[in-house]
Parts: structure tokens; C-alpha cells; sequence
């Protein structure tokens, strides 16, 4: 197997001009024929458009995050010690409400995701996918996440503060911080920023969801729910 990878690494670099990677076996157990570059990358980006997909479908619902253990938010790490705080006051339910809110933001913001990842997956390269192909499990994601977490947080950014003014999880959260802020013994001010603390656990959801899809894809062929799908990880897996 790694000389087989070694393989077309060298390929990929020696023959830009070539579309098959040539010079390997014509098949493989199975009956699976010889995969182009083209074909791998196209995979690769099928591969995380699924996920994303499947992303979203889990998350852009009610209680995508609120009710899901693995992805709920919680008050900003900043303002969690001034939750307990507030609960012994009698003020609980101010921060439920907060709380419940920003999951609502955060259910309804990964809903408008799809064209952010998708111009994304656009900009991966032919050398990327083969590389990305011959990786471990989450070799796709990790590659999605190094490239572009910076540039999907700045386009996403946007898209949160108008889900947390649209559902007022702005407001609710303004009021708990302003209520800790005006107590007569606050003597350090909080202001967390909010926008962002949501973003990234939003963005961190979506490439988890990724990460599993990748990983199902890899391993199961029932996953692979198109003909080049089948054909380039049914090709991986072979050989």
C-alpha cells in the first residue's frame, strides 16, 4: 500500500499534464479500474459536500445544538462564573433563557453555511485530493480545517449576528452580562464577544459532522452514494 501512495505522489508532481494515473495496475480486486486525478479530486469534493450536507441537516433543526450533549452551547467561558453567581440570586431563568437562545442562533445561522463550505471545497486542488485520499480517516476535514477555518469565520460571522438578533439571544445575553456588570460588588466589567464564541463552536460543529461523514464514507460503501464515490474509495480501499 505505501508503495502504491509513494506511487502516485511521484506521478502527481512528474505528469501535470497527464489526467490518468498512469503506469499502475488497470484494476484491483473487485473489478476497480484505474482512477484519474480528476476523478480523485472530484471525489474528495463529493466526499465534503456530503458531509456538510449532512451536517447541516443535523444542525440547522430545533435542538440541533440545544438538544444535542455533544454540540450545546453554553455561556461564553468568560461569563460562566458569573452563571452561579446569578442562579443564587434567583436570576436562573434570565439565563436559561440566554442560553436557550443562543443554541436557537446557532440552529438557524448553519442553515446559511452550504455556500460558505461549498466555495470552499471549490479552492482544493488535484495534488490536495490525492494526498487527501491516501490519509487517515479524517484526512479531508483536517485538510478543510487548516485551509479555510479563518476565511469560513469571516464569512460566517455575519450570519450569527443576524441569527442572534433574530432570535434575541443578543438582548438576553446583553441583560445578563449588564445585570452582573451593575452589581455594586462587580469589580472587573465582563463583555465577552459574543458573535464570536458562536461562531466557533458553530463552525467546530459543522467540521465535526464532516469528520464523521468522511470517516463513514471511507469505511462503509453503503455511504458512498455516488458512482465516482464508489469508484475512488472503493479503489483506496483495494489497494
Amino acid at each position: 500500500m505505501i508503495k502504491k501512495y509513494l506511487l502516485i505522489f511521484s506521478l502527481t508532481l512528474g505528469l501535470l499534464s497527464c489526467d490518468t494515473l498512469t503506469n499502475l495496475p488497470t484494476s484491483y480486486p473487485g473489478g476497480i479500474t484505474t482512477v484519474t486525478e480528476s476523478e480523485a479530486s472530484t471525489a474528495m469534493r463529493q466526499a465534503l459536500e456530503q458531509g456538510i450536507g449532512r451536517g447541516i441537516n443535523t444542525l440547522n433543526v430545533t435542538d440541533g445544538f440545544f438538544g444535542n450533549q455533544a454540540y450545546k452551547l453554553f455561556l461564553p467561558a468568560e461569563a460562566q462564573r458569573i452563571e452561579n453567581t446569578l442562579r443564587q440570586l434567583g436570576m436562573g431563568g434570565m439565563v436559561d433563557r440566554a442560553i436557550l437562545q443562543i443554541n436557537r442562533a446557532a440552529e438557524d445561522a448553519v442553515g446559511f453555511a452550504r455556500p460558505i463550505f461549498v466555495d470552499a471545497i471549490k479552492e482544493m486542488t488535484i495534488t490536495d485530493a490525492l494526498n487527501i485520499i491516501k490519509g487517515p480517516n479524517n484526512a479531508a476535514t483536517l485538510y478543510f480545517k487548516q485551509k479555510t477555518t479563518q476565511k469560513l469565520i469571516t464569512a460566517f460571522t455575519p450570519v450569527i449576528k443576524g441569527s442572534l438578533d433574530k432570535f434575541s439571544a443578543t438582548k438576553y445575553y446583553g441583560d445578563v452580562v449588564s445585570t452582573y456588570n451593575n452589581f455594586p460588588t462587580t469589580k472587573n466589567k465582563l463583555n465577552p464577544d459574543l458573535p464570536s464564541y458562536v461562531v466557533g463552536k458553530a463552525v467546530d460543529a459543522l467540521f465535526d459532522q464532516i469528520a464523521q461523514e468522511e470517516a463513514n464514507i471511507r469505511a462503509n460503501p453503503v455511504a458512498r452514494t455516488t458512482d465516482i464515490l464508489k469508484k475512488v474509495f472503493g479503489w483506496a480501499s483495494k489497494g
